[in-house]
């Protein structure tokens, strides 16, 4: 059973709300935002609720009813009609830029995410500044989603033995940081030390599987969560095939022809019982390594929001990725399947996926990455509404929110995005954002309009 069938069965067991109260009580005091004749997905079912009044006081969902309400002077009111209300997303594999890169480009990389819908992001490349950043973002001073961060880098360069790793491990607990992030290079024995001093002072820890770790010995480890997948692809060729795990290429490509798909199961199990969640970044994979035109993707709207050098240099990267003598399209393409094989039978077998895209990164903006990843899970053959799930329910459990976060409903945060047509009709309709909502403050679409514009301007050739 997976884990968010168990979580609606706990949910429909103790639910109170009422959707259809005909009391009018007064508000508390407060700011009040009131979406009016407005559906809901709230993510509690796949049907939704329609013609619902939300409102919300402060930073959380007040009420959510069929009926009209009486509202103070000041409420500031949505018209909903014909639009979806959704939980906001986490992007679950970001980027933050560090303070040597600017404390503007910090403040730009936030709005960016919360222009594309996320009102959550797990940083997955941690510096004290990010901290503080944490704090500031809580608190209202710096615009920007929700943080949950990790400590700096633990590689093969940054811990190159047991004690250093377990010096890194006790340092970043005691700093404050929510989970330690592991980078490729790290060896078996020092990952052993690492994981037992994590468990000893109880932090997660969460990333790449290195090659000399290995994806079995990473499950049977404990890992929060593995992140990009490429470890069950080199996971996929027997034993007897004798490769070289320095061989595998860009996130195991070069093994897909060797991939045995008979042992994904075994794989898939070991996944659930040790309670590991994955991360796919499916399209950072399909758009670095994936058999698309260059130009194409340069020719994407939210390209305009990078600085022309980040451009040049992510042109640059997938033409050297393309160019190489060793690439081939076709097989490239046979990987990307191979990987929307495993993630769709991960799902299905009770794997926890969360949505993550790895942006800022090649060819992956902030916030707009992730509705190329929520489509491309639809493509490996989720519904639109389990694919809502990875960036939502998920994370939400994930982070032991489930109790206030992840679904629109009374009590919980007012995390939302109001959008265009049903995505659960279609996934491609989350693009079509009418305004997002992060702790209780609505950003409408014509100021998120406004502030795009100035960033496109700042970047403009």
């Amino acid at each position: 059973m997976s884990k968010y069938v168990l979580l609606a069965t706990v949910l429909i067991l103790c639910s109170c709300q009422s959707n259809t109260s005909t009391e009018s009580e007064p508000l508390p005091d407060g700011d009040v935002v009131v979406f009016q004749n407005v559906n809901v997905i709230s993510m509690e079912s796949e049907t939704p609720l329609t013609g619902q009044t939300v409102v919300v006081v402060d930073d959380k969902i007040y009420k959510i009813s069929d009926q009209s309400e009486e509202l103070p002077d000041d409420a500031m009111v949505v018209d909903g009609t014909g639009k979806y209300l959704v939980p906001g997303l986490a992007e679950m594999h970001a980027h933050i830029p560090t303070p040597d890169q600017g404390e503007a480009l910090i403040e730009e990389t936030l709005f960016l995410y919360l222009a594309g819908g996320v009102t959550s992001i797990r940083g997955m490349l941690g510096h004290p500044r990010h901290l503080e950043l944490r704090s500031q973002v809580e608190d209202g001073s710096i615009l920007g989603p929700h943080i949950y961060t990790s400590g700096p880098s633990i590689n093969g360069n940054t811990a190159p033995d047991a004690e250093t790793a377990s010096g890194m491990v006790r340092e970043q607990k005691e700093a404050g940081y929510d989970f330690l992030k592991l980078h490729p290079g790290i060896k078996r024995e020092v990952f052993d030390a690492m994981v037992a001093t994590a468990k000893e002072v109880d932090i997660p820890y969460a990333g790449h599987v290195s090659r000399d770790v290995g994806v079995r010995h990473a499950i049977n480890s404990d890992y929060a969560s593995i992140d990009h997948i490429d470890g069950y692809v080199e996971g996929l060729v027997p034993q007897e095939e004798g490769v070289d795990p320095q061989q595998n290429g860009f996130f195991g490509i070069n093994f897909t022809d060797l991939a045995d798909e008979n042992l994904l199961p075994e794989l898939i199990q070991s996944t659930v019982e040790h309670n590991v969640w994955i991360v796919p970044t499916q399209c950072l994979a399909e758009r670095w390594a994936g058999p698309v035109s260059v130009d194409g993707l340069m020719t994407d709207p939210e390209m305009a929001y990078m600085s022309g050098e980040t451009r040049e240099q992510w042109k640059q990267s997938k033409q050297n990725m393309m160019s190489s003598e060793n690439y081939d399209p076709e097989k490239a393409q046979r990987w990307i399947d191979l990987r929307r094989k495993i993630i769709n039978q991960m799902y299905q077998d009770g794997v926890g996926i969360l949505l993550g895209s790895d942006a800022p990164q090649v060819f992956n903006v902030p916030g707009f990455a992730l509705q190329h990843e929520i489509e491309m899970y639809v493509a490996a053959g989720l519904t639109p509404y389990q694919a809502l799930i990875t960036g939502t329910v998920n994370p939400a459990i994930y982070f032991k929110r489930e109790h206030n976060t992840g679904m629109i409903k009374e009590g919980y945060q007012a995390d939302m995005i109001l959008v265009a047509g049903n995505p659960l009709e279609s996934i491609s309709n989350l693009r079509n954002r009418a305004g997002v909502m992060i702790r209780g403050k609505w950003l409408p679409k014509d100021r998120i309009d406004q502030e795009l514009a100035v960033i496109a301007d700042n970047y403009a050739d």
